[in-house]
């Protein structure tokens, strides 16, 4: 890691340097974050805006970059099982998950542990905690050097598209951080499922990298729709309606671009017709998600995709219809985030 220009970048004198994670000095980047600066850190899901979960003034910084409203809950990444069952109280279901799904894209909500060090802004002043133990290598490896779990929501500006690589995170944040440490492309490309273990009933909070499906298939039961709408008081990070907004209109089942629209299609042949009023061939871009109808692939590309027609100044964004099963549960959700986002920034 370039330590000369560290200092610089935390007082936001300068973008932040942007370092390989295979040439990162862990103990540099540990000791950014006991000071209380704010790191881009990449996980399997999307990259992440990591700070010390236990240090409030830290984790207030995560706000104050993203301009995220102050309600919304951060999740608590830790390292193991081990630690986050010292910071949440986890049933025997929630165990189950833990054991079967960890480390990965899943987020477990439980009752937050008597004794947690994790500061009441990370919660939302809630009385549960949102834990997820990542699949990544250099932020466990950044969680077990500080010694505490490190809160990282989405690299990216409050409600905009979610970073997926380095230069991302450096084009929307990167005046305000520390570091950004560069793993490549995340391999998921899209936030962690959410799953509210809380109560008596497992909730699905939010769709994300992990099927509904393979959380059944473990839980033995199915897993119920939350109860009542988020609002503007979310129980978990993620569920404002209005989300993952890039900046010009999002058309959702399209059946083609009109023009000056960029089109993001799925599927072969997908986007192969011919021109005309709302055709294919009226796009002013075409980003096809997966030329091979991979749901994988697709959400890996869905943020990429919607951050390079939106800097290419289309007028909208055509996106073709995409299946709904498996992760196309979340890709579908985060489209439609990001339809009703632009909505509500021009009302």
């Amino acid at each position: 890691m370039n330590q000369s220009n560290a200092p610089k970048a935390c007082a936001g004198r300068v973008a932040a340097p942007i370092v390989g994670a295979a040439s990162c000095d862990l103990q540099a980047a540990v000791a950014l974050l006991r000071r209380g600066e704010i790191l881009g850190i990449p996980t399997e899901t999307v990259y992440g805006l990591g700070a010390d979960a236990t240090n409030g003034l830290a984790c207030a910084r995560i706000f104050e970059a993203k301009g995220r409203p102050s309600f919304n809950p951060l999740i608590a990444h830790c390292a193991s099982l081990e630690m986050a069952l010292g910071q949440g109280v986890f049933s025997k279901k929630a165990i189950g998950l833990a054991e079967a799904f960890w480390p990965g894209a899943l987020t477990l909500v439980v009752r937050r542990h008597p004794a947690s060090a994790v500061a009441d802004l990370v919660t939302a002043g809630l009385d549960t905690i949102a834990i997820r133990v990542p699949d990544a290598p250099i932020m466990r490896a950044l969680i077990e050097g500080l010694g505490a779990p490190i809160a990282a929501p989405s690299a990216n500006r409050s409600g905009h598209v979610s970073a997926t690589t380095a230069l991302a995170v450096a084009e929307d944040l990167g005046g305000s951080l520390a570091l950004i440490i560069d793993a490549g492309p995340s391999p998921v490309g899209v936030e962690s499922t959410i799953v509210d273990m809380s109560g008596k009933t497992p909730v699905l909070l939010r769709p994300g990298g992990l099927a509904r499906a393979d959380i059944e298939a473990v839980l033995g039961e199915p897993l119920d729709s939350p109860t009542h709408p988020a609002g503007d008081r979310p129980s978990a990070p993620g569920m404002l309606a209005a989300h993952y907004a890039p900046s010009c209109p999002v058309r959702l089942e399209a059946a083609g671009a009109r023009p000056g629209e960029g089109l993001i299609a799925f599927g072969p042949g997908a986007a192969c017709g011919p021109g005309g009023s709302g055709g294919p061939g009226d796009a002013v871009r075409i980003v096809n998600l997966s030329p091979g109808g991979d749901l994988r692939e697709a959400a890996a590309n869905l943020f990429a995709a919607l951050r390079s027609l939106d800097a290419a100044g289309v007028a909208g964004i055509a996106v073709m219809p995409i299946p709904a099963t498996g992760l196309g549960e979340a890709i579908n959700d985060r489209l439609r985030r990001a339809a009703l986002g632009r909505l509500a920034e021009t009302r």
